[in-house]
């Protein structure tokens, strides 16, 4: 898989988070292409429709088509959304918008999926945000909808909550078989066992010692489904405020772990601080 697939002993690589909110849309253009030339891997940015309750009426970019527009002012940086709520477009949509995304930048956009949280934003915006379980039924559908509609051919699915008849969506994608899927979050029940299932990275919160066990789990469930363990990318979060000494550290400590991705938080400090780590880091 373009982007994503790994051999054993391949070097850590680190993406950005944008922050992109409140923020005007040059701002937002601006980082990715500043991200883009210091050597990053991929530009994340959130995917929502309004600011949450609080936040004031600040600038909120819709999360797909801002990756499209993106994709036309850079040239080698990959990008996603972290993550991608599954509640906002219906699978087959979001796997047309995907399909699009993915031949306007040239093949270099990653899928990363999640069930959503924001409760208060889909009330405020009249979309449905059901119980838990259905969410995670959805997200299930939503993966394996794009699975095969990226396929190229007429496929028909039944689903929990979304089904296709005679579907097709055509050109292929860029990436064969398809833009890689990344799933985010620790879940024993839902989220570890899809992840083991279908994707091609993984993302987790929290620190090497206290996700150990859930990738010890992701290991065995891997394993389970017929699955090198080793070709699911694990991704976590950093934070290059500080001492870089100790930014460096605690990446090293990530990668002596096991680990091969993290998402670098942006800094209070600013690009600043991104070409400090650039230049001990990336270069």
């Amino acid at each position: 898989m373009q982007g994503l697939k790994r051999p054993e002993s391949c070097l850590m690589r680190f993406g950005i988070d944008i922050a992109q909110k409140n923020m005007p849309w040059n701002e937002v253009v601006s980082r990715v292409k500043f991200a883009e030339d210091l050597g990053f891997d991929c530009a994340w940015g959130f995917d929502h429709l309004a600011s949450s309750p609080g936040d004031g009426a600040g600038e909120t970019f819709e999360g797909m088509t801002t990756l499209a527009a993106l994709s036309g002012v850079t040239h080698s940086i990959r990008l996603g959304l972290l993550v991608t709520g599954v509640t906002y477009r219906h699978p087959s949509v979001f796997a047309a918008q995907a399909m699009t995304v993915d031949h306007a930048s040239g093949g270099r956009l990653n899928l990363a999926l999640g069930a959503a949280w924001n409760e208060g934003e889909h009330k405020a915006l009249g979309i449905p945000f059901p119980p838990a379980p259905q969410r995670f039924d959805l997200l299930a559908d939503t993966v394996e909808i794009i699975n095969r509609l990226f396929s190229g051919e007429e496929v028909s699915y039944d689903g929990v909550t979304a089904s296709l008849r005679q579907a097709r969506l055509t050109p292929g994608p860029v990436q064969r078989p398809r833009p890689p899927i990344w799933i985010g979050g620790t879940g024993p029940r839902r989220t570890l066992p899809l992840t083991a299932w279908f994707a091609d990275g993984w993302h987790a919160y929290g620190t090497p010692r206290t996700l150990e066990p859930y990738t010890r789990r992701l290991d065995e469930l891997a394993e389970a489904a017929g699955r090198n363990p080793a070709e699911i990318v694990r991704a976590s979060t950093l934070s290059v405020e500080g001492d870089m000494d100790d930014v460096c550290r605690n990446a090293s400590e990530w990668r002596e772990s096991g680990w091969d991705y993290l998402v670098c938080s942006w800094p209070h400090e600013g690009r600043q601080a991104l070409d400090k780590f650039a230049e001990r880091v990336l270069r």
